[in-house]
């Protein structure tokens, strides 16, 4: 088969964009669904499907596919069957305040109820104050007081003239206890006067003494329960009171909630608890106001708020992207306050995390920061296992002392979670953590490219539709859309795909609508493309500048013309973080006499990684049986890479590595005007290489620099025809004649182009025709062994 010369049409896949029906991106409809990703829609469409616990999504997948826009515009674009949503709000439970109550409510109906339990609030603290403070509850009160004090005093007068009738009066001590003293006529006995008396009548007052003071005993017992009695009854009057106001006002909070039963029963809790602590608000809002400016809350009583959670508007699917998933920010926390110097807290300062938001609906992560933050990854198995959302305290966790602290009621969980993440931080989560896959049972899979077809252009078109629509850009006409997909077929490296990286392509057409309004466009078109991927090009070229300056200069030694034995320009790619580009090596190899080991340089000062060291083991191996199949080949070959101080890896130069060592063995030089990239099996078939448009522009790029001629050129292997997608001035001067690029099948025929003869067909013996180079090299090896 004759050596094929690559025409300019195999360099460049133009886009013509049949099947476009439109000039510009203004009249072409914007794409509403995942572009070129129907393997993760599928993915997802299921796990939105299916409400089993355990289908959440883990979206797999290099930096800048845009798998988080994709997935947003999908759900946003697309209605999910889910189940409805709610309103979450925290109320006081009170019968035991450390437990708040949670009330699931319909959409819409959780702020409506704080406004009208505020509004309430504001009335009571005006009204239950006014309703103690007029004659009619005075007068009632007074009524109640003044019969206690009748009934005490009728007691006191009867215990007090039964003791004066026995000669005993009953006076009050200055400690405010009652005593009974003994009396001699009008006057107390004095202790003189009373030693006078005789031995019966101290006895007397003695014995009467006690009897009165076992009276008084019980009459003291008998005040106690008055008083008790009298308590009561005032707390009933106070209740009554504040009852007819609180009823007044909650009547018509009752009727208007009469369809949901969990507010009617907080109505009548609360209602309870309002006649039960009536003195909240007979404080005249003065500790109650200090507490509630402590917390930044309005001057209400705290104890009867309604801590609305998550408040919905509509049915419509929550999604919520959580861009700082720490422990506080997806799972919520309890807020404290300091008053008086001491810290408090109470229902009222819950605060939502993202799992409440997104409950009922999507929640979106980026894996690794999740992995990164203290005990959210634990956390976060803990509530989608139990399905439920607990407001446990991390510092409770983490110490082992315990503060007081509220304990609310859980809240169901209901959500998806879509993770983003690499393969790598999948394949450890994977191995690590058995409970990851019983998780999320969901892998959507994100492609990194596309086939390119007519079809599919047109899709890729309405792809750049959807991201000029949705940022405000200039439209970009026909001429700019084709090259930005043959960009993109460029960045696959395959001229029949097209790339889903769509960071890419973001940012090349916010670059492109900067230069286009720059020049005072109304439209993007192929010269502002172009201008901003030069731009882009030259920010990012700085190490390939001073690569390319090492050949002007002659600090790299390279030649681009003449003959040379051993000696052939190989192709290697050089890259930075966000750059890469391809520039010539010069491989070498000497033959001494010796038991036909090759000798590589650079695995042997350890520049050479365990990949390079396999393709010269091959090429090895196929010298081997090309030229050792009788005998043993009687010379040592030495190869390197010439002026390469830094580690060399792959095997896209073992073709080149056995063209060098090819012509040491034959003394034929080899064509210094044309450089070869790609590696060989043991066979001597070429195989596939990557980076084939940087290396053969590179090449390009310094036959420029060096003297072009027109014979100069690149072999490849065949198989990588299909990575084509060269510069213009590489096409152009292909299509002129002025460069070549040959793609080849065999070792054997890129040595016939870098000498001029054929390699040579072996006999049935195992010998080579003279006049090929395997068959001169032969006879020099024959030579030698003799």
């Amino acid at each position: 088969m004759a050596i094929q010369r690559l025409g300019s049409e195999k360099l460049y896949h133009s886009a013509e964009l049949e099947k476009l029906p439109c000039k510009s991106t203004k009249e072409l409809a914007p794409i509403d669904e995942i572009v070129g990703q129907e393997r993760a829609q599928k993915a997802v469409e299921f796990a939105m499907s299916i409400k089993e616990k355990g289908y959440n999504i883990y979206a797999i997948g290099q930096n800048g596919l845009g798998k988080r826009t994709m997935i947003l515009r999908y759900l946003n674009r697309h209605q999910h069957d889910h189940e409805a949503l709610f309103d979450w709000c925290y109320v006081a439970n009170f019968s035991d305040i450390r437990t708040p109550r949670v009330l699931k409510l319909p959409c819409g109906v959780g702020n409506q109820l704080k406004q009208d339990i505020e509004k309430l609030m504001t009335k009571l603290v005006s009204a239950i104050p006014l309703a103690f403070d007029n004659e009619m509850y005075f007068s009632r009160a007074e009524k109640l007081k003044n019969q206690l004090a009748t009934k005490q005093q009728a007691k006191l007068d009867h215990i007090s003239k039964e003791a004066k009738d026995k000669g005993v009066n009953l006076t009050l001590t200055s400690q405010g206890d009652y005593q009974f003293v003994a009396m001699n006529g009008e006057e107390p006995h004095t202790e003189e006067s009373f030693d006078e008396l005789s031995k019966k009548e101290q006895d007397y007052f003695g014995s009467t003494i006690d009897e009165l003071e076992i009276n008084l005993r019980g009459m003291v017992r008998q005040l106690t329960e008055w008083e008790e009695a009298y308590s009561e009854k005032i707390t009933k009057l106070n209740n009554e009171v504040t009852l007819d106001v609180i009823t007044h006002f909650i009547k018509q909070l009752k009727s208007d909630y009469s369809s949901h039963p969990e507010i009617k029963s907080y109505l009548t809790e609360l209602q309870k608890d309002i006649v039960e602590n009536a003195d909240i608000f007979l404080e005249e809002g003065g500790e109650q106001g200090e507490i509630a400016t402590a917390s930044l809350d309005k001057k209400l009583p705290r104890r009867y708020k309604v801590n609305v959670l998550v408040s919905r508007k509509d049915q419509n699917l929550p999604v919520v992207v959580e861009n700082n998933p720490n422990y506080h920010t997806l799972f919520g926390y309890i807020e404290t306050a300091t008053f008086k110097g001491t810290v408090f807290t109470d229902f009222s300062l819950i605060r939502p995390g993202s799992l409440h938001k997104a409950n009922g609906g999507v929640l979106l992560m980026d894996a690794v920061k999740v992995l990164e933050q203290p005990y959210v990854w634990d956390g976060l198995k803990r509530a989608l296992r139990s399905r439920q959302l607990s407001f446990t305290s991390l510092e409770k966790e983490l110490t082992l002392t315990g503060a007081v602290s509220l304990d609310p009621e859980h809240i169901p969980l209901d959500v998806k979670i879509i993770l983003f993440g690499d393969h790598r931080t999948y394949q450890l989560l994977q191995h690590y953590d058995p409970e990851f896959s019983e998780l999320f049972r969901v892998t959507a899979d994100f492609e990194e490219d596309m086939p390119r077809t007519a079809d599919s252009e047109l899709h890729y078109a309405r792809f750049i539709s959807s991201i000029v629509h949705d940022n405000n850009m200039l439209h970009c006409d026909r001429k700019a859309i084709a090259r930005i997909i043959e960009h993109s077929s460029r960045i696959a490296g395959d001229r029949n795909k097209l790339s889903l990286h769509s960071s890419h392509i973001s940012i090349l057409l916010r670059e492109s609508n900067y230069v286009a309004r720059q020049a005072n466009s109304n439209m993007i078109r192929l010269n502002h493309v172009q201008e901003a991927l030069s731009n882009q090009e030259m920010r990012v070229s700085r190490l390939q500048d001073n690569v390319m300056e090492s050949f002007i200069n002659g600090t790299t030694l390279i030649h681009t013309e003449g003959l040379a034995v051993g000696q052939v320009n190989a192709l290697s790619v050089l890259s930075t973080s966000d750059h890469m580009f391809g520039a010539p090596n010069r491989i070498t190899a000497t033959t001494s006499y010796g038991d036909g080991d090759v000798i590589d340089i650079e695995r042997s000062v350890d520049l050479g990684g365990s990949i390079h060291s396999k393709g010269v083991m091959i090429l090895t191996a196929y010298l081997s049986s090309v030229f050792g199949k009788t005998a043993k080949v009687p010379l040592t070959t030495t190869i390197t890479f010439e002026q390469s101080y830094g580690g060399v890896d792959g095997d896209s130069a073992s073709m080149a590595e056995f063209c060098a060592v090819v012509s040491a063995f034959s003394k034929q030089p080899n064509r210094q005007d044309i450089a070869i990239t790609g590696s060989m099996n043991q066979f001597g078939e070429s195989q596939p290489i990557g980076g084939v448009n940087e290396k053969i522009e590179g090449f390009f790029d310094v036959c420029k620099i060096k003297g072009r001629t027109n014979e100069q050129g690149v072999i490849i292997p065949r198989s990588n025809m299909h990575n084509l997608m060269l510069r213009t001035d590489i096409v152009k001067a292909v299509e002129k004649g002025e460069f070549n690029i040959w793609a080849i099948d065999h070792v054997t025929e890129a040595i016939e182009i870098f000498t001029g003869k054929t390699a040579g067909t072996p006999s049935e013996e195992g010998t080579y025709p003279t006049d090929t180079i395997f068959g001169i090299a032969q006879a020099k090896l024959n030579a030698l062994r003799k």
